[in-house]
Formats: structure tokens, sequence, C-alpha cells
């Protein structure tokens, strides 16, 4: 892209209204994923810093709990259309540090200002209601902001799930402090600004980053948080759990899945394909309800694993800024070595490599964090890949029989955010729905995300809602008011 903007030099903190550079503060190097270069260097909180963004939140939560609701939604509103003017310069900055290809980062900023749009909408309708009492007397339930937020999102997808949590906090009446990660903090910065820009105070919404554990101990640890919302790893979760178990303070956690995909003979295989194969490797496949264990009828595996293979044997690996680009580089070092071994363990248990399979270098490249776009055929249940999500872009594949044998695969493992089905026929359809294990199911579709429908796990996936209706109430708390 010949107008690919520069990355910022000067990356900041957002701490009650005002940018705080450098200083004599630590700094962390933010990695270009297509180089392995350094871009710049994110200066870190100091307790100082986490201190008085605690302070200002207090202050802030007191004041935004008591604007007007309509207020907080055109805020909300012009947020939304700042994020779209100025999409174009945001994408390539989201490129740059986690390398997705730009086609898919502007997706990722659009998709952030529908989130705010439908929250602003959303708040009015927090409605609560009346108890039928006698002459004279009142009962009232009232939904109420539920207080000072922390909010936690990951790296693959830091544009969007930072308004997932910044969108519907705000219009509640929360006030919010943001710990994007480190990897990604030109994107997470640009957002704010846009909500800034929009009008909502600087005690209202803040951002931060730090070395995560310090910064998460600290912040959970205070009397000020009163809601804990996080995006990342079953490991991470469970650790942020137990903080938040000290102050009993509330908790929304989506921790990930290992998503199955159960292709029965029925389906239409062409338009399954046209589906699945683009969606498996959205993002270089790092997507928490990516499409992975592919569970497919006997009677169409062998010729659903050739074309499936084809297919990505002629997907294009290379920068994301490149307009040709389908996948770019994983998102940092750790991937690709990670991602490697489990195909390793794979093959030494007797996994088939159809394609793919180990690092990549595009032409003309010199170092980067490039994998090759991987089918596994014939994986064995033993296979580690088979239980740990792999989070690359690696489709498993694995022949089933019988209808239960599906339901069994599908629902073998503790974790359930999504699975997807693909059948032609609607009695099946209709009993896939009600047996798998799963927050979200999509049935000859992977359209299970959008801004007014729950997004969430159930067993080790996690608990409670993102998106909807159940979004908003996440950031709310019910009160009943009798009055004789």
């Amino acid at each position: 892209m010949a107008d690919t903007p520069a990355y910022p030099t000067d990356l900041q903190l957002y701490i009650d209204g005002e940018w705080i550079g450098r200083g004599d503060r630590d700094v962390q190097a933010v990695v270009n994923p297509e180089s392995g270069e350094t871009l710049a260097e994110l200066p870190l909180a100091t307790t100082d810093d986490l201190d008085r963004a605690l302070a200002a939140a207090e202050i802030g939560f007191r004041e935004w709990r008591n604007r007007d609701v309509n207020e907080r939604g055109a805020m909300l509103r012009k947020t939304a259309e700042l994020l779209r003017e100025r999409a174009g310069e945001i994408a390539p900055l989201l490129t740059m540090e986690q390398g997705k290809p730009v086609k898919e980062a502007i997706g990722e900023v659009i998709g952030a200002a529908a989130l705010f749009d439908w929250f602003a909408e959303e708040a009015r309708r927090a409605y609560g209601r009346v108890l039928v009492r006698p002459p004279g007397q009142r009962s009232m339930v009232l939904q109420q902001p539920i207080g000072p937020v922390a909010a936690f999102s990951p790296w693959n997808f830091p544009h969007f799930l930072m308004a997932r949590k910044l969108a519907p906090a705000l219009a509640a009446g929360c006030s919010i402090i943001c710990k994007p990660p480190e990897e990604t903090p030109a994107c997470a910065a640009a957002l704010m600004k846009c909500v800034a820009d929009a009008g909502v105070p600087g005690n209202v919404a803040q951002l931060v980053h730090g070395v995560p554990a310090e910064v998460s101990s600290h912040l959970i640890a205070s009397p000020v948080i009163r809601k804990l919302s996080f995006t990342g790893s079953v490991p991470v979760g469970k650790h942020l759990m137990k903080l938040a178990a000290e102050n009993v303070t509330r908790t929304t956690m989506e921790l990930g899945g290992h998503a199955p995909v159960l292709i029965f003979d029925d389906c239409d295989l062409d338009r399954t394909l046209d589906i699945l194969v683009p969606q498996k490797f959205r993002n270089a496949g790092q997507v928490c309800v990516a499409p992975t264990r592919f569970y497919v009828q006997s009677g169409v595996y062998d010729r659903f694993v050739e074309e499936f293979t084809s297919r990505t044997e002629q997907f294009t690996v290379g920068s994301g800024l490149e307009d040709a680009t389908q996948m770019g580089p994983l998102a940092n070092a750790r991937r690709p070595e990670a991602v490697g071994a489990l195909i390793d363990e794979a093959k030494a248990n007797g996994a088939r490599v159809a394609t793919g399979g180990a690092r990549y270098t595009p032409t003309g490249k010199d170092g980067g964090f490039f994998f090759q776009p991987t089918v596994l055929a014939d994986v064995p249940l033993e296979a580690r890949i088979m239980s740990d999500e792999p989070f690359g872009p690696v489709a498993l594949m694995r022949p089933f029989d019988s209808f239960d044998e599906a339901i069994e695969q599908a629902n073998r493992l503790p974790y359930g955010l999504a699975a997807f089905a693909f059948t032609e026929n609607g009695r099946q359809a209709n009993r896939l729905g009600d047996l798998i294990e799963a927050g979200m199911v999509g049935i000859n579709t992977v359209g299970i995300s959008s801004a007014d429908a729950p997004f969430g796990g159930v067993k080790q996936s996690g608990y409670g809602s993102e998106d909807g209706i159940e979004g908003l109430q996440a950031y709310m708390v019910t009160k009943a008011v009798h009055q004789a």
C-alpha cells in the first residue's frame, strides 16, 4: 500500500485524560511480525500510574453514571462514526503490529464501530420492572451500572476485543480501565483516541500497558474495581478468577476453545468448502472460534480432505500490507514454535501432513513469523493437537461413521466456546443445535459473532456473555426497591 502511515514512535498511556509518554518508565519493544524488527518502544505503567488510574476511575464512575443515557449514547455513536472515518488509518497500524491482512484489519475496525452503535441504542433498553403490590405500595426492580471495570483483551483481535468491553461498559454507565496487549498498542491507542474525541471524559475511559501479571494483580486487588472482564487463555483466566475471588469481584471470562466442525455426507460440499477454507485461515488461524477439529463422515472424507487441501495450497501468504495477501504472519515469535511442536508430535503419532506443516519465508522476505497453511489428515485422538488448541493455521481431519459418534467427539473436550456443523437434513440440524455442548453453534454457517447476539462459552471456555442484551447486563447489577 503506497500510502501506508508511519508507525508511531511515541507510544503512550492514557490516564485521567492525559496522554503519557515514556519518561523514566520501563519500556517493551513492539515487534513487527512480518520482519521480526522493532517498531517502537512502549512505556509500561508504574504502580503510581495504576493508582492514579484507579483514583480517576472512581471519580469518573460517580460522574458518568449520572449522565443522561441519551448523552452517553450520542458519544458512543460519535465513536462509531470516528472509527469508520479513520479505519483506513487504523487498519495498517493493526497490520504492522499484529500481521493480519489490511482488508481483515479494516473489517475489525468496522466491526468495532458496529459494537458502539449497538450499545448506544441498547443502553436505553436497560429496563427494570414494577412488581404487583397492594394499592399504596411499590416494589421495583432496577438495573444499575456495576462500577469501575478492569478490562483485559488479547492480541489476536486487539481493536475489536477492546471495543467489545469498552462499548457496553460505557453504555451501562461504568468507568473502565483498559489493559490491551503490549504487542499491539497503536491500534488500541487509536481506538481510545476515538472515544476521547467523541467526548467521553478522560477519567471514564483509560488505557494502560504494563507487565501483565503486575497490572492485573494490582487492579484486581483494588476495592475500586467492581467488575473484571477478560478474554484470553484458560490458565490465565483461572488465575484471574482466583484474584477476583478475594474481593468477590464479578467477572466475565471468554477463555477460548477448540472448535469442532461436523461435516455430514448430505451437506452441500462445494458450499461448505467455500465457507470453511477461508474461515480456517482467517487471521492465520489465531481465532478463538476458528474451525479446527474437522470430523468428516466417512462417505465424503477422502473427497473433503483432497479438496480442502487443494484450496489450502492456493492460499497466498505474505505481507499483510500487500493487497494479494490472504494470510499474513503469525502474531509473535512464540506462535510458530508452538504450532510446529504440536504438528511434529501429531506426525509422530501417525497423522498425515496433507499440505504445509512448517515455517515459511515468502519470496523477498527475510525473517518474520510466517507459517504454512496446514492440513493434517487421519489425526489420532491421542495426538496432543486434538486436545490442545493449536491457535494457528492448522486444520485437523478425522473421519466418523455415525451421528452419535460425531456428537461424542464434538463434546469430548472440556471446552465449549464454538462449534460448527454442515448438513442439509433439517431434523438432524435441530438435533445438532440441541446436543452440541458449546456457547455458540453455527449450522451451515460460520457467522456466529454479531453485535446483537450473545458471545460466550460453557465448561472451561468461560462464563458470562459479551455482545447482545447479555453484554450490557454483564456491566449492571440488579437492585430491588420496596416502598410501603
